[in-house]
């Protein structure tokens, strides 16, 4: 059935707030606000979560929604490489100050970088801008508490309040009480050596050729590095950013151009991320590219083995493949399924203490090591398992079949309910009825972009595909973009 929206927001999506870059809502104004709310909410003690949301067993929480008013606040702020990172950083930093807290600057690191560090050098909140995987024109702002996990909805919803209401711009803190910014030079070492400690001492990259794609994007200095000092011979592309070629033709959306570099230079592993290195997608040996549900199969059964699967589970979204319920379960591990984003498969896996989890779009959830999506985590952990085990990619990659799957967007004005549309609401029912429970429908819109997103899996991809269109037909005409 098609997925029915969540509290509708006027400025946060499932990954924080997102847009065209100066163009509301990602406007400069718009970042000092975001930060006037964010340093405002830390002192201002807000209502508990509602019981059933997997952070609201958490007792961390409480520092994340405040209400020390006699302590100096720190939040640390992280971007990408985009042009725009100069303006939104700026923007936010003077909105952050001019409530009365410090800001601690690290420049370009990678998402996971920033809620290490958010952790680490316990600041009580931490600030990525950036819009992930998208053109070098949008941007984005997310924000992690103090303990390293995305805010949750309630949160992010009274920073809304604050910031339509205008009660964030009530409060102005004079003389001494005026935050400062410092800039904090050694965060690439410092993220560098967290992440090869994830990686088993005994074991080495020595002999391995790899690529590794950085898309221009954060990673661009920290990946190649650490793959180098654990022994591999690297051959990075994607690390000459220039505030505009980020996630251009390179990156965890265009996995053909490190291929294309693999199987040129005959290496042996290559790895794509994306614009803020939260996820990994890799290609094998013979030029196969791997998603998300793939790692997630090979990581579980190695696991499984080891007996560190908490749980016998993996927690995925409604978007996997039912190749990953068919590995799983062949194996013994179950699957648990949330809706789409990554925070959601966070969520489920603190609320009942799973420690595998991710998304078929390369976001995989290694919470024994960090706290939300880290591609550099998750290229060592399968290199390790590649290591250990002697196997090349290609074979360990076995256990995994893919259902046939169809995903399609459709670009729209606005986002209507399915249910109010009775032409798309017919079509989904009947490619449901014909489906006769050997596949699955997923219609819901992007937590990110004006986009309706069509998924169906089925045994005739043939037939999914003409029933996808069908539906985004419908959608078109009702409040598509026309052409």
């Amino acid at each position: 059935m098609a997925q029915v929206q969540k509290q509708k927001r006027r400025l946060f999506g499932t990954d924080g707030v997102r847009g065209i870059a100066n163009q509301e809502p990602m406007t400069s104004e718009m970042a000092l606000k975001l930060g006037r709310a964010i340093a405002k909410v830390l002192h201002d003690p807000i209502a508990q979560p509602t019981q059933g949301s997997g952070r609201s067993k958490s007792p961390s929480l409480v520092k994340t929604l405040g209400g020390d008013t006699a302590h100096r606040y720190k939040i640390l702020i992280g971007k990408d490489t985009r042009l725009s990172g100069y303006m939104l950083e700026t923007a936010l930093a003077s909105g952050i100050c001019s409530m009365g807290a410090d800001v601690q600057l690290v420049g370009p690191l990678p998402t996971p970088a920033v809620a290490f560090l958010t952790r680490t050098m316990r600041a009580d909140a931490g600030v990525v801008i950036s819009a992930s995987h998208n053109p070098y024109q949008d941007n984005g702002i997310k924000f992690f508490s103090f303990d390293g996990f995305k805010l949750p909805d309630e949160v992010e919803a009274r920073m809304e309040e604050m910031i339509f209401s205008g009660e964030a711009d009530r409060e102005r803190p004079t003389a001494s009480q005026i935050g400062k910014a410092f800039r904090i030079s050694d965060a690439v070492g410092r993220y560098n050596v967290f992440v090869k400690n994830s990686f088993p001492r005994h074991l080495t990259l020595e002999g391995l050729r790899i690529v590794v794609d950085c898309g221009h994007g954060a990673a661009y200095r920290v990946v190649p590095e650490m793959l180098s000092e654990l022994g591999a011979q690297v051959i990075p592309i994607g690390v000459h950013p220039d505030g505009e070629n980020i996630n251009h033709h390179c990156g965890a959306l265009y996995p053909e151009t490190a291929r294309d570099v693999l199987l040129h230079e005959k290496a042996d592993f290559a790895v794509s991320l994306d614009g803020d290195a939260d996820r990994a997608i890799f290609i094998d040996e013979s030029g196969e590219v791997l998603d998300g549900d793939q790692v997630l199969a090979i990581c579980a059964k190695d696991m499984q083995e080891k007996g560190t699967l908490k749980g016998r589970t993996v927690v995925a979204t409604v978007m996997s493949n039912l190749g990953l319920d068919l590995a799983l379960k062949s194996i013994g591990v179950n699957l648990e399924r949330t809706e789409v984003g990554d925070r959601y498969v966070v969520e489920r896996m603190l609320e009942r203490g799973y420690n595998l989890g991710g998304e078929q779009s390369g976001h995989i959830l290694f919470l024994d090591h960090n706290t939300t999506g880290d591609g550099a985590i998750t290229c060592l952990q399968v290199l390790a398992l590649m290591v250990e085990k002697g196997k090349r990619l290609g074979e360990l990659k076995r256990i995994f079949t893919r259902m046939p799957q169809i995903l399609l967007n459709v670009r729209v004005t606005e986002r209507k309910e399915f249910q109010a549309m009775p032409k798309v609401s017919r079509a989904i029912a009947s490619v449901e009825q014909s489906l006769n429970g050997r596949g699955r429908t997923l219609v819901r819109y992007s937590g990110t972009e004006m986009l309706a997103r069509i998924m169906l899996e089925g045994e005739d991809e043939d037939k999914i595909c003409a029933m996808a269109q069908e539906i985004a037909d419908e959608i078109r005409t009702e409040i598509g973009v026309k052409d």
